[in-house]
């Protein structure tokens, strides 16, 4: 084939494409919010119509004869009816596909479930994948905000009753001691003592929650010694634990040091230990172990286990509840002064200092159902 030929051949297909090309982006921006069934098909037409049209051009500029030019004419437009057919069906079956996504976010917005879809090509099955994703999260998100608004109004309701009833024993006694009617009044002052330290603690609670779910808590790191901090905390519970006969242990290894903010760490080791002693009956045992966590030189594993008997499955999940006090059954009658029975902020308050360290805190319950383990998992 001589140069001139092919240069010729080359311009009349590039004619004949540019064509029908720019006749194509025309077409295609005037349906442009046409369904995606009618996108597919002009595109497959614009293609073939190009090999169409470059090939008609070709044989004609070369003068075949009549058999020979209606022989490439029909093939062609047989390739052309072929390939548009194709299109549709293709267009169709992708309407389809991206109707069965449609339906499932429709489901999603209305509440319902619908499962991903299973056909379609990978694109739109990763995209169902990822909406029954999203679904299974937001229903966490509602279960968890429902949990949460519940434990706000049953929070309102213990801080009341916990406000409530110490200050109606302070107006009592107070009334008695103005009066010069208390038996015994070192007594009386003896009591008003302790409410006022259980009303302190309360507030105190409430201020420590308040600064950590407003973001507000202020940390300062810096090297903490394990074994001394638990050993401090042990010897503060341990007058609650000898009034309610609770013994209690520790086992840290040696050297073992993390670095932490002292004063929330204190409290986050504090709070279990009376936790595990209010919910330990008598004569139990609360024991508190850390290590370095297991297949994890780079974080340390604290557990603080008590003789609660276990906890429920659906306890288990709400146990870090703002204002949760677990069951009847699982809550001993704390004895007068112990300071056992609380409003239920300690394991809320220490969920959030553990956060506030980029920790995590979980319980389990120990075999055969005689207690439970609080584990406080943090970067070393």
């Amino acid at each position: 084939m001589k140069v001139a030929d092919a240069v010729l051949i080359s311009l009349v297909a590039a004619g004949a494409g540019l064509a029908v090309g720019l006749l194509g982006l025309l077409v295609a921006w005037l349906t442009r919010r046409w369904s995606i069934r009618w996108q597919l098909t002009l595109a497959a037409t614009v293609a073939v119509l190009t090999v169409f049209g470059g090939v008609l051009g070709v044989a004609w500029l070369m003068f075949l004869s009549g058999h020979d030019l209606l022989v490439i004419t029909v093939v062609t437009s047989i390739a052309v009816v072929v390939a548009i057919l194709v299109a549709l069906v293709i267009g169709s079956a992708m309407v389809r596909w991206s109707g069965a996504v449609q339906l499932q976010a429709r489901q999603m917005a209305l509440g319902g479930h619908q499962p991903p879809s299973e056909s379609g090509p990978r694109e739109l099955r990763s995209l169902s994948a990822e909406l029954a994703e999203t679904q299974r999260r937001l229903e966490e998100a509602s279960a968890r905000e429902a949990r949460l608004e519940e434990s706000r109004r049953e929070l309102i309701s213990w801080v009341a009753h916990d406000l409530r009833t110490p200050l109606a024993g302070l107006r009592a006694m107070a009334e008695a001691l103005e009066d010069g009617i208390a038996a015994d009044p070192h007594r009386y002052h003896q009591r008003i003592r302790v409410e006022v330290e259980r009303l302190a603690r309360l507030v105190d609670d409430l201020f420590e929650l308040s600064r950590i779910q407003a973001g507000a808590l202020t940390l300062t790191p810096e090297p903490v010694l394990l074994g001394d901090l638990v050993s401090e905390a042990l010897a503060g519970a341990d007058p609650v634990a000898r009034e309610r006969r609770v013994r209690l242990g520790g086992q840290v290894e040696d050297g073992l040091e993390i670095t932490a903010d002292p004063a929330s760490l204190s409290r986050v080791v504090s709070n279990l230990l009376m936790n595990a002693i209010r919910h330990t009956p008598a004569d139990g045992t609360v024991e508190v172990r850390c290590r370095l966590a297991p297949g994890d030189v780079r974080s340390v594993d604290l557990s603080v286990s008590d003789g609660c008997g276990g906890l429920d499955p659906g306890d288990m999940e709400r146990v870090f509840d703002l204002g949760w006090q677990g069951s009847y059954a699982r809550t001993p009658t704390a004895p007068e002064g112990a300071g056992a029975q609380g409003a239920g902020f300690g394991l809320a308050i220490v969920k959030g200092l553990v956060d506030a360290h980029r920790g995590r805190v979980w319980v389990e319950n120990l075999p055969a159902a005689t207690g439970c383990r609080f584990h406080v998992r943090l970067p070393a």
